[in-house]
């Protein structure tokens, strides 16, 4: 799977960009998409990332992660049923766009009592399900989800 981190404050260190690089790669194992999937992931702060969520979803406040999926449905994807043609050259997947505020991470890793290592891979974890079909707007479809998250972050050795 190929990710463009962009850290636009430059505040991530060597290691938290590595943790986010290997949980999507992680997760992208776990709901098995396909190896040519692209996505980017992109830290901003406070102020970003609360614009884009009063333009894109008309809430005027920060919040801790966005996701800008291209493959919009009401399912997750289940790539098991997207083949390819005998022959044909895989495409490059584009699934969209992971928004991630830093200083959320921080507040929240500080609120929750965990590592921001934590909180920075449940937040790429969450955006990247989402990316892929999944979310939590019932009690079973968030039951799969935080689940998925929460097997993907623990097999990493990141636990609360």
């Amino acid at each position: 799977m190929q990710v463009e981190l962009i850290d636009e404050g430059q505040k991530l260190t060597e290691k938290q960009r590595q943790i986010i690089l290997d949980l999507i790669d992680q997760a992208g194992l776990k709901i098995a998409a396909p190896a040519q999937a692209e996505l980017d992931i992109t830290i901003v702060d406070n102020h970003t990332i609360r614009q884009l969520n009063r333009d894109y979803r008309d809430i005027d406040r920060a919040t801790d992660v966005l996701s800008f999926a291209l493959m919009e449905g009401e399912e997750p994807v289940d790539w098991s049923t997207i083949s390819m043609k005998e022959g044909q050259e895989p495409l490059n997947l584009h699934l969209g766009d992971i928004i991630i505020s830093i200083e959320r991470a921080i507040e929240q890793a500080t609120e929750y009592k965990h590592s921001l290592e934590r909180e920075l891979g449940f937040l790429a974890v969450h955006g990247f399900l989402h990316l892929n079909g999944y979310d939590h707007q019932t009690a079973e479809a968030e039951k799969e989800m935080f689940g998925i998250q929460e097997e993907v972050l623990s097999d990493y050795g990141l636990t609360r």
